[in-house]
Formats: C-alpha cells, sequence, structure tokens
C-alpha cells in the first residue's frame, strides 16, 4: 500500500475508513487516568518548605553545578577540612613548592588491593620519619554503562580520603589536600604526616 502524500480533501473511500475508525472508539476518560493518592508527590515537610536551600548547604540558585548528585565534589570537602599544620607550609605544600619524600601509584589497583598496599606505605613513611607523601589514584576511567545503578567516576579517588581519615591511618596523618597540577592535579593527594613521637 502506498501512501497517500496529497494534500486536499478526503475521499470517500478515506471518508468511510474514517467513519468505521470513529464508530469503534470511545471518549477516553481523562480523570478514570489520574489517581491523586498515587501520581501526585507528596507535600514537604514543613522544616523542607521553610528553606529555600539546597541539601548541601548553599542557597538555592547559587549552586554552579545543577547535578542530582548532593554530596559535595571532592576538593570542596577537602578544601572545608581545617588546616592542622603550619600555614605557611601549607600554602607551599598547595603551590607545588614542597617537593614529597615519598609516592605511591595506586593507579589501575583494585580497591581490594590498594586498601592493604596504602596501608603499608603510609605507616611505612612515617616509621621512617617522612613528613609529606603523595598518593596517586589517576582521576578514574568513566565506566558508567548506563545501568540503574550509577557508577561513580574514579572509584579510588573518591575512596582513598575516606581511607585516610580512618584508623589506623588517620592516627599518623595531620593533614590531606589535592595535589598541585606538577604533582598530578586531581589524579593524586598530599598526605603530611605527623612528626614521630
Amino acid at each position: 500500500m502506498t501512501r497517500n502524500r496529497r494534500h486536499g480533501p478526503l475521499n470517500d473511500d478515506d471518508l468511510a475508513l474514517w467513519r468505521q475508525v470513529t464508530d469503534r472508539t470511545e471518549k477516553l476518560d481523562l480523570k478514570s487516568l489520574f489517581t491523586p493518592e498515587i501520581d501526585v508527590p507528596a507535600p514537604a515537610p514543613p522544616a523542607l518548605r521553610k528553606s529555600k536551600t539546597v541539601l548541601m548547604g548553599k542557597p538555592a540558585g547559587k549552586s554552579k553545578h545543577s547535578g542530582h548528585d548532593l554530596v559535595p565534589s571532592l576538593p570542596d570537602r577537602l578544601n572545608r577540612d581545617p588546616v592542622q599544620m603550619d600555614q605557611k607550609a601549607f600554602g607551599k605544600m598547595k603551590r607545588g613548592k614542597l617537593k614529597p619524600e615519598g609516592r605511591i601509584d595506586l593507579h589501575g589497583m583494585t580497591l581490594d588491593r590498594a586498601h592493604p598496599a596504602l596501608n603499608r606505605f603510609i605507616m611505612s613513611a612515617h616509621q621512617s620519619g617522612k613528613r609529606l607523601v603523595l598518593v596517586i589514584t589517576g582521576k578514574g576511567k568513566q565506566r558508567d554503562e548506563g545501568g540503574p545503578i550509577p557508577v561513580r567516576h574514579g572509584v579510588l579517588r573518591h575512596q582513598v580520603p575516606q581511607w585516610l581519615s580512618m584508623p589506623p591511618l588517620s592516627s599518623v596523618i595531620l593533614q590531606v589536600t589535592q595535589s598541585h597540577v606538577s604533582h598530578g592535579g586531581q589524579g593524586a593527594y598530599y598526605v603530611y604526616l605527623r612528626r614521630q613521637r
């Protein structure tokens, strides 16, 4: 059957066919398709209605990132941590002027291999009196295949700061911050260790 491309009034066959279609159809009741108790979202709790803030603590409309990630970005979280070390040394470290005394490259390792390797490296560096070490995680690969559960970009990059903030490592670490671009930028961390007692 070829498609009729002409514009203009319908012929008698077209009208007959159209009448057959309309005779067999029933009017759609839109109200029956909508069930308010299921389809209408529940009202927000009073505390959330009063405050017009995003869950990240910033006023609505002032956030540069409009995504749905409610967790602040990793650099933002690290920058919020108070500076525990000497301010002058911290400034030099952030500008890449302090040279790390040791480094570990976790890039490409799985989580179960990287965690014990990081623990051994940090504890060994502290035992040998080192103050500044570099932990390289890499920036991570985009691995999300569009499944129902999103996959975080750069798993090691996000996991390493958590490991560094937990015992036994937290007891020997004074400061953790993202490295300067000359030492890896977003794919590495400076770890400033406490003095050995």
